[in-house]
């Protein structure tokens, strides 16, 4: 999928596409007053007072119908420089766009733009001619406050995108149509993985079909770490509040933090695991030739996140961090960073997930720790990235308030970009905590640390994962891996059973389905529930002890003997290869 920030002639096409929306908006309510019409990455929204009427999706065609004849009109849209009280003066009657000069910097150049009879303030660019803007759709309304603050009046906020060509346009919808189809929370409650509760809104109850793929992806990677020789701990969900005052999150992290008390002391739950992991770090001595020490930890946290920005697994207040903090001398970084990215780079490749780097640098306020360290931290960074093979582009001002860090963005099946691992370099919590090694001569000296994940959060990536594979997971994966079903129960459910015992003892997960329908009713059911492997048991299969198979998505059978599909079956898991 397009980011239409980052194109720049679509993002002047959809900056003007939303004015052309405010202007089809004005012809239909003429007491409509506009706030802000930004180009976001997936198009444009414009946020307008309505004077409390509230939009729905009904209302969108006819506002659709209006762009349309002022995009055919073909009116030039022509750029205006004002004087702040000559801007003031033309939008005497507009409280938004009054307030919006107001805090304009005064040596701001301050512009409009007109398209016919409609003017709106803007800084631009734009397009030539409003004839260039035929080709959009309006997606969806919802409500938005007023600088996103809850006392201010609740504007109509209206979505909308904007190709230079129909058949641009066209592929974008159809895109959104696929989309819609593999919403995780939609397929979440279809195949029961999980379930949300109005008794604790974005806290996830994993049902028993989730409880499977998390286990196996926790399995997978406590199996990968092992490999790269981490260790692994456990450390409290809950801590006293001078640990998070020691750590620095009470000052930079406080209002996302859940507070409790205890025999008259402040505690907080956990929103990270790193000063847990500290606490670890310095429960013992440690030595140069102990270093690089890698310790994992699958840690659950709690962050508070505003109830509008919930979203299914993607965006929750609980979650569990495949976190990891490695310790390592200062001349050590290089050398661990390229096998970090290595190892994540192995992990993404099991399920076909590409990715691209992002470094992330010191943020302008709120952060700790000298300049010079920061800088140090940044440039070993981007080196250790560059001689792993990788190019990595700059994102300043987005680090971590301890340290700056390497982003990986994964691309999933429909070219959506999501971002999962990390890897941030931390010079300063080792001083916080005053962690040491003893070094070849004796002295104490200093560690460095990484941050470091690779899903990022188990639940956010199972909801990826949901949308990437669109519920159908490879084998290894799915909840349930084969599904047996007998034509007649009479006379073939029987075998169907031996054969579901002999899947069960070689650890493959099968369902024998002995209900009293239609083959075909099963057929489908089965296929709707998108499990890898039906087996369907007849006659032929009895008499001379095979199995005939379908895979999801497909109406071919294969027969083999059994002996043959137990061997493909269970290497196909081992190998985590998507089917048979």
């Amino acid at each position: 999928m397009k980011n239409i920030k980052e194109d720049e002639k679509l993002s002047i096409l959809n900056h003007s596409c939303a004015h052309l929306l405010a202007q089809a908006v004005k012809h239909l309510y003429p007491n409509a007053l506009f706030w802000v019409g930004p180009v976001i990455e997936d198009g444009f929204y414009y946020d307008i007072d309505l004077g409390g009427k509230t939009l729905t999706l009904d209302d969108l065609p006819q506002i659709e119908k209006e762009m349309k004849k002022i995009a055919k009109d073909g009116k030039r849209i022509v750029r205006e420089e004002l004087s702040r009280k000559e801007a003031l003066e033309k939008f005497k009657d507009d409280p938004y766009k009054i307030d919006l000069i107001n805090n304009m910097p005064k040596d701001t150049t301050i512009s409009c733009y007109t398209q016919g009879d409609f003017t709106d303030l803007c800084r631009g660019p734009h397009v030539e001619s409003v004839k260039l803007l035929k080709n959009f759709k309006l997606l969806k309304v919802s409500g938005a406050y007023w600088k996103n603050d809850s006392n201010n009046p609740m504007l109509q906020r209206i979505y909308g995108i904007c190709f230079e060509t129909p058949e641009q346009l066209e592929e974008h919808l159809n895109f959104l149509e696929e989309a819609k189809k593999r919403d995780h929370k939609k397929l979440g409650k279809e195949l029961e993985i999980f379930m949300m509760s109005d008794y604790g809104p974005g806290f996830p109850f994993f049902l028993h079909n989730g409880m499977i793929i998390r286990n196996e992806l926790e399995n997978f990677w406590y199996e990968e770490h092992t490999k790269e020789g981490y260790e692994f701990i456990k450390t409290p969900i809950m801590l006293n509040k001078d640990l998070w005052e020691l750590s620095g999150h009470w000052y930079n992290y406080r209002e996302n933090m859940y507070i409790s008390e205890i025999d008259e002391k402040v505690f907080a739950i956990k929103p990270m695991n790193c000063p847990g992991g500290m606490l670890v770090y310095k429960n013992s001595l440690h030595s140069y030739k102990d270093l690089p020490l890698r310790v994992g930890e699958l840690g659950q946290v709690h962050r508070h996140e505003a109830s509008g920005a919930l979203n299914g697994l993607f965006r929750v207040r609980t979650f569990t961090q495949d976190d990891a903090h490695l310790y390592m001398r200062e001349d050590q970084i290089e050398e661990e960073v390229i096998r970090l990215i290595s190892f994540i780079d192995r992990m993404y490749k099991v399920f076909n997930l590409t990715y691209e780097i992002e470094l992330s640098t010191r943020p302008e306020a709120k952060y700790i720790g000298d300049i010079a360290i920061w800088d140090r931290s940044e440039k070993a960074l981007q080196e250790a990235c560059e001689k792993s093979g990788h190019t990595c582009k700059i994102n300043p001002g987005d680090g971590a308030f301890y340290g700056p860090k390497l982003d990986f963005h994964i691309k999933d099946s429909l070219g959506r970009v999501w971002q999962c691992g990390t890897i941030q370099l931390d010079m300063n919590l080792p001083e916080r905590f005053d962690l040491t090694y003893i070094d070849k001569d004796g002295s104490k000296k200093r560690p460095v640390m990484l941050h470091r994940v690779i899903y990022g959060s188990i639940e956010r990536f199972i909801g990826i994962l949901i949308e990437h594979y669109a519920g159908a997971f490879p084998l290894w994966l799915s909840p349930t891996q084969v599904n047996i079903i007998p034509v007649s129960n009479e006379h073939h459910l029987s075998y169907a059973k031996e054969i579901a015992e002999l899947l069960n003892k070689n650890n493959i997960r099968v369902k024998v389905d002995e209900r009293d329908e239609k083959l075909s009713y099963k057929m489908r059911e089965s296929q709707t529930k998108k499990i890898p492997i039906t087996l369907i048991i007849g006659d032929k299969e009895k008499e001379n002890n095979t199995i005939s198979y379908r895979k999801f998505g497909s109406n071919d059978t294969t027969t083999i003997t059994v002996d043959e599909f137990i061997t493909s079956v269970t290497e196909c898991i081992k190998n985590k290869t998507y089917n048979i």
